[in-house]
């Protein structure tokens, strides 16, 4: 996965210590129901476009940003649908990261779905009954999407 060069830079003062990252997810929705989804090059799972926020970049900017350049997709951003901390994560590296993650549901405008960056091995559509074996946190987010109503979900 490509480091944002911010990271880097932060990452030569702190070493491998925790880094605390704004990110965000785009559930990206089609009318008949399917959901975008792509497979990581890093670690092989099926999931939701997600990326982390460049400084100064609103987290709904940074959605429809990486869906474009993970997949090829147009998406608008619909709304918020929850905010969430997620467990903190070491890579192979030795890099920490803890991400404060912004979920949003989307809706495909246009483009069709392709790997269009390393990021990603595979790139589809999914009906809800189709999905591939992805990690929890990324079917709760799926489901926070497709279940919203009302203000965004501030999960305590």
């Amino acid at each position: 996965m490509p480091t944002p060069e911010f990271v880097l830079s932060l990452r030569k003062k702190i070493g491998h210590d925790l880094l605390w990252l704004p990110a965000v997810t785009a559930v990206v929705l089609r009318d008949d129901g399917r959901v975008l989804l792509a497979r990581r090059s890093d670690n092989g799972n099926w999931g939701l476009v997600s990326g982390i926020v460049e400084p100064g970049e609103e987290p709904a900017v940074t959605a429809v940003r990486e869906c474009l350049e993970e997949t090829g997709v147009v998406a608008a951003v619909e709304e918020l649908v929850a905010v969430r901390a997620g467990e903190p994560v070491q890579y192979p590296n030795g890099d920490r990261c803890q991400f404060l993650d912004h979920t949003f549901r989307c809706r495909w405008v246009s483009g069709e779905a392709r790997v269009n960056d390393d990021e990603s091995l595979e790139v589809g559509w999914y009906a809800p009954g189709e999905l591939p074996p992805m990690p929890p946190h990324q079917l709760e987010r799926l489901r926070a999407a497709r279940t919203h109503s009302g203000p965004p979900r501030f999960v305590v």
